[in-house]
């Protein structure tokens, strides 16, 4: 049974991991705390992104010889497998490692059985340490693992009536100046943000991040921007410029969409396509989760945020479990989900 100092080390982990990246496509995002038999920290890890130590690497690294004996307290089950890394259960056993505590356990058939691992080289094992919290810390990728696909968080912005554009088509600015920065931080958080050939044509957006200037991201830290549909954009297109990768997916299909990109490994889509591509995703059981921004403005005509949903009667209506609802600059920002489906 896990004692005070392993559950506040947990607490201390599930921090680490928040803190280390946003996003660590195509990982989980993992903390690991090394504390000494009396409780003391010894050293905190982090991963921080494909390539670079996992959390238990990088703790183990930090403690040295210290690890001796230590409790290893982890977000997540500790891999056992060969990657661009190697397996976190052989490095806790060659260092000496005497118990291991862990939130989540690992999804993944590729790098599962790091517990099994360390129990055979005579390692106290503890699982389900604060597992909801461990779970939710990586909520989109433990999705994307088990399904095969990635998870699809929709972003939209209305007026108080539903209407994403005026009678003429204008739709900057609905929504304030808090509300896209608010977008921008949620965007980083996502493996690729995702538009439709109509909105890059009738918008012609960056998709990018950018800093507190305006100024884009470096490449490296940018997020994929997809494009779906087939009708061609423009050669100076800003979406064909070379501040952020690019792909275009040349189908109307949906699902056949978001499994090329589960099969590139996009853990987390943020959808940003307008009422038909948004509509589209719905009618096909494809939307996890919605974060809408609602303006104190009234339009009366235009376009509604959402259109061909697949619903043709109130009982066939997509019905969702309000998750969160924030007051951000003028605006109002609600998050649902589906609330008969399991993450």
């Amino acid at each position: 049974m896990a004692d005070q100092h392993e559950t506040q080390a947990m607490r201390r982990a599930l921090q680490a991991a928040r803190d280390a990246c946003v996003r660590t496509f195509p990982n989980p995002r993992v903390g690991c705390v090394l504390l000494s038999s009396d409780g003391t920290v010894l050293a905190t890890g982090a991963h921080r992104g494909a390539g670079t130590a996992h959390a238990e690497a990088d703790a183990l690294a930090r403690a040295g010889t210290r690890a001796d004996g230590s409790t290893a307290v982890v977000t997540l089950e500790p891999c056992n497998h060969q990657g661009r890394t190697g397996p976190c259960s052989e490095a806790l056993v060659a260092a000496g490692v005497r118990r291991v505590v862990y939130g989540q356990a690992d999804p993944n058939p590729q790098a599962a059985g790091g517990a099994d691992r360390l129990r055979a080289a005579g390692i106290d094992v503890e699982t389900g340490l604060l597992a909801d919290e461990a779970a939710e810390l990586n909520r989109e990728w433990t999705f994307a693992i088990r399904t095969g696909r990635p998870f699809v968080t929709w972003k939209y912005a209305a007026s108080l009536d539903g209407r994403s554009a005026a009678a003429d088509g204008s739709s900057r600015w609905i929504t304030s100046r808090e509300s896209r920065a608010d977008v921008q931080a949620f965007r980083a958080r996502c493996d690729a943000i995702l538009v439709g050939t109509g909105t890059a044509l009738a918008d012609d957006p960056r998709l990018t991040l950018r800093d507190d200037e305006g100024a884009p991201l470096p490449y490296d830290q940018q997020p994929l921007r997809v494009v779906l549909g087939e009708r061609d954009l423009p050669v100076d297109a800003r979406l064909n410029d070379d501040t952020a990768p690019t792909l275009r997916l040349r189908t109307r299909d949906v699902p056949s969409a978001l499994a090329e990109l589960g099969a590139r490994e996009i853990r987390h889509v943020w959808l940003e396509g307008g009422p038909r591509l948004a509509g589209a995703f719905a009618a096909h059981g494809l939307v996890d989760e919605v974060v809408g921004y609602v303006a104190p403005l009234l339009l009366g005509r235009g376009d509604a945020a959402l259109t061909e949903a697949g619903v043709g009667t109130v009982a066939d209506a997509h019905r969702l479990t309000i998750t969160d609802v924030t007051v951000v600059g003028a605006d109002v920002r609600i998050t649902a989900r589906p609330h008969d489906r399991e993450d």
